[in-house]
């Protein structure tokens, strides 16, 4: 964090420590992001300067699968091109296989790809960051796998085109738990698969596995997912399943938004039953359940904020603690690493 004077601020900072005026009333919380009208305020109230988060701080980056200007460029590509077809029927669709080399692309050029451990986040639904979000983490996983460079350009396409059937759907599946819709809404939503591999079936240039993984990708190994509870799945198609169901949870398609270490517990409890099992501990392997900037409280009663993770502990993050047992705001910097710390784990993660 960094300290700023007031005439330095121009809006959209976020605040390091809490702004009080001089009898200890709280005039901004920590973590609230000051608006400009907020600056003149501060200043008629006779605040000198402010403690803000600092963005270029290596504490403050989050390690994401891809660059954010790719995964902002694919996106549109994707979502270009995907209204194009629902309004044109058009053939641009083979477009989505530049999309996905260019995925593919992206994630090699990390020299620490395989090493890395990833922060994944909670977000608001979206069908077309969802669709590149679990190309990346599905390419991602079938690379460690290693599997062929032509399945993991399959199952690229596949993740991109995976959910075209919900651009058919006109019931709202955001952030609603559709298994306690009525019976009518629910069996609606999950004939999405069947609709996005009728509308694509009859593409030549689309392979049999990308089309599977359109038709597959909500089966479970238990014959417990649909549209066909089809239990015999291939191994694209299961790598899919795990990514999708993941990613689903933690952005509210056709569910509940969860938190990430949620998600991530769902996946373990099902862990050879419904989903691969290897499949799982690979992709787990490279996605932190803390993810960098969450907000945290110990056993111990310390509220800390995550600003790193360990290869091989995604469950023991580092911690810079920013508040003490008796909810005191610290003075100087604490740092816990939690691989170090043996007796100290996470307890709750602050909304």
């Amino acid at each position: 964090m960094i300290k700023k004077r007031i005439d330095e601020l121009v809006g959209k900072e976020v605040v390091a420590k809490q702004v009080m005026t001089w009898d200890y009333q709280i005039l901004l919380p920590e973590g609230a992001v000051i608006r400009p009208d907020y600056i003149q305020k501060l200043k008629e109230l006779g605040v000198i300067d402010v403690w803000i988060v600092d963005q270029d701080s290596e504490e403050n980056k989050e390690c994401a699968i891809l660059k954010e200007e790719v995964k902002v460029s694919v996106k549109q590509k994707v979502k270009d091109i995907l209204e194009r077809h629902t309004y044109h029927n058009n053939e641009e669709l083979s477009e989505l296989s530049v999309a996905a080399e260019d995925i593919v692309s992206n994630i090699l050029e990390e020299e620490r790809v395989f090493e890395q451990i990833y922060d994944i986040r909670q977000r608001s639904a979206d069908l077309y960051e969802h669709s590149v979000s679990i190309c990346s983490t599905a390419i991602l996983t079938a690379l460690k796998m290693n599997l062929s460079k032509e399945k993991i350009s399959e199952i690229g396409i596949g993740c991109l085109l995976h959910d075209i059937g919900l651009r058919y759907e006109t019931i709202n599946f955001n952030n609603v738990d559709m298994e306690k819709q009525n019976t009518i809404e629910c069996a609606e939503y999950k004939k999405h698969p069947v609709y996005g591999y009728n509308a694509l079936r009859n593409e030549s240039w689309l392979s049999q596995t990308s089309l599977s993984i359109i038709l597959f990708h909500h089966e479970r190994l238990d014959g417990s997912g649909y549209p066909i509870k089809n239990r015999d799945i291939s191994q694209e198609c299961r790598i899919v399943a795990v990514c999708d169901a993941f990613d689903e949870m933690i952005c509210g398609i056709g569910c509940k938004r969860t938190k990430v270490y949620e998600a991530i517990e769902y996946l373990k409890n099902f862990k050879n039953s419904k989903f691969d099992g290897k499949i799982v501990d690979t992709f787990l392997s490279f996605t932190a359940v803390y993810p960098t900037g969450t907000h945290v409280i110990t056993n111990e009663g310390e509220v800390g904020v995550v600003i790193g993770q360990n290869k091989e502990f995604q469950d023991r993050p580092i911690l810079r603690i920013i508040r003490d047992k008796n909810d005191e705001e610290l003075t100087e910097e604490v740092i816990k690493d939690l691989v170090k710390v043996h007796n100290i784990f996470i307890d709750k993660v602050l909304d």
